[in-house]
């Protein structure tokens, strides 16, 4: 079935960004580890910072796969763009998806909208070893005010965010494990940078760590427990739109291999070059990943949009599929690069050729740092051992 018209023009706009922004900054955004500013301005300009946003409330009202084919666009041309606009709507989703009962946080997404405000996320925090669903700072309220401290060991261009949403124990004797998320808005808080961010890949994302310290009003507390929020909202977005994300930065791969190999077939007329046999079998690893990300993405929305989606979004079967295809897509995503690196030769590892795949592969290399492959492994082997389904 064609995508449907408007759909087609919201992915035209993401690869029009894409070739014309994106890509021609791309270069300079990962030599000087600075924010894509230009690509994220021409997102504003499209309105596409608002498309998890419910129509109603000013936005595009878009569902999983849409934005998955998005990010998947921007992968292709600039993974720091589109990893900033992934990690923005995976924020976006949590309070789509968890906030709409509280006017005022139905309020700030009419703002998101209308003036396309850029929201990071702070889940990271020194001391717990990586685990997100695990706090030390904690929310402390008096009355209908309260403040929040946190040192985080990462937020992702947190300096070009308007506003955060941070992860905390729900009061100060609370269980590690009892955490809340809070809308910080910009002016309820302050940022001190604790460490640099010098990176093998991803540069563009300006992650370094921050002390954050802040303030605001209750009703920016996000209704409910994050332990639920995680599971329904968090972890399926990050996971599907990663892996999309991921998904384009091989489809860009496998593209310039592909152009290379016609180049050598045209050079010698009639001879089947010994790379194509090579380019078949990256062109099946990459079509395996496309099918593989779009299924799950297909499932999480066909579950989000079910009045028993969230339930089933609880399961230990859910869990591991979701953590499974972060997995997957982030490891098979450098074995296709590797193997087009293979095909391209020397014109393929330098970084002046229009065959060059340097940056691919080290944008690659971060999929399976986020959020550690040995971390999900080890929970998958918790879980397996009370489930039984294949």
């Amino acid at each position: 079935m064609p995508p449907a018209p408007q759909t087609s023009t919201r992915l035209d706009a993401a690869h029009r960004i894409g070739r014309e922004i994106a890509a021609v900054h791309a270069g300079d955004v990962d030599k000087n580890a600075r924010f894509p500013r230009e690509s994220i301005a021409a997102l504003r300009d499209e309105k596409l910072l608002s498309a998890l946003v419910p129509v109603e409330l000013g936005g595009m009202g878009m569902g999983m796969m849409e934005l998955s084919t998005i990010c998947t666009a921007l992968g292709q041309y600039c993974s720091a763009t589109a990893m900033v606009f992934a990690m923005h709507q995976i924020q976006v989703a949590c309070l789509v998806r968890h906030a709409l009962s509280s006017s005022d946080l139905r309020a700030y997404l009419q703002s998101v909208a209308s003036e396309q405000r850029l929201i990071a996320s702070v889940t990271s925090e020194v001391g717990v070893g990586g685990d997100t669903r695990s706090s030390i700072c904690a929310i402390e309220q008096t009355q209908d005010r309260f403040v929040l401290a946190k040192d985080a060991t990462t937020i992702s261009y947190g300096e070009h965010a308007q506003d955060l949403l941070v992860t905390c124990r729900r009061h100060p004797a609370a269980a590690s494990g009892d955490q809340v998320m809070v809308l910080l808005k910009q002016g309820d808080f302050q940022l001190e940078r604790t460490s640099s961010w010098d990176t093998l890949g991803m540069r563009g994302t300006c992650s370094p760590g921050f002390k954050l310290t802040s303030s605001g009003h209750v009703s920016q507390i996000v209704p409910g427990d994050y332990g639920a929020m995680s599971s329904q909202t968090m972890v399926p977005f990050s996971h599907v739109l990663w892996a999309s994300l991921w998904l384009g930065i091989a489809i860009d791969a496998v593209a310039r291999t592909g152009s290379f190999v016609r180049a050598q077939a045209r050079a010698k007329p009639g001879v089947v070059p010994p790379a194509a046999l090579r380019l078949a079998e990256v062109s099946n690893m990459l079509q395996v990943l496309r099918i593989s990300t779009h299924d799950v993405a297909d499932e999480c929305e066909r579950l989000m949009s079910s009045s028993e989606g969230n339930e089933a979004m609880l399961a230990i079967g859910f869990s591991l599929k979701m953590n499974n295809v972060k997995i997957y897509a982030s490891e098979q995503t450098v074995a296709i690069i590797q193997a087009a690196l293979q095909i391209c030769g020397i014109v393929g590892y330098k970084n002046d050729t229009k065959y060059s795949l340097g940056r691919h592969l080290r944008d690659a290399f971060s999929a399976s740092l986020m959020v550690s492959n040995d971390r999900i492994y080890a929970k998958n082997a918790s879980m397996l051992l009370v489930h039984k389904d294949p």
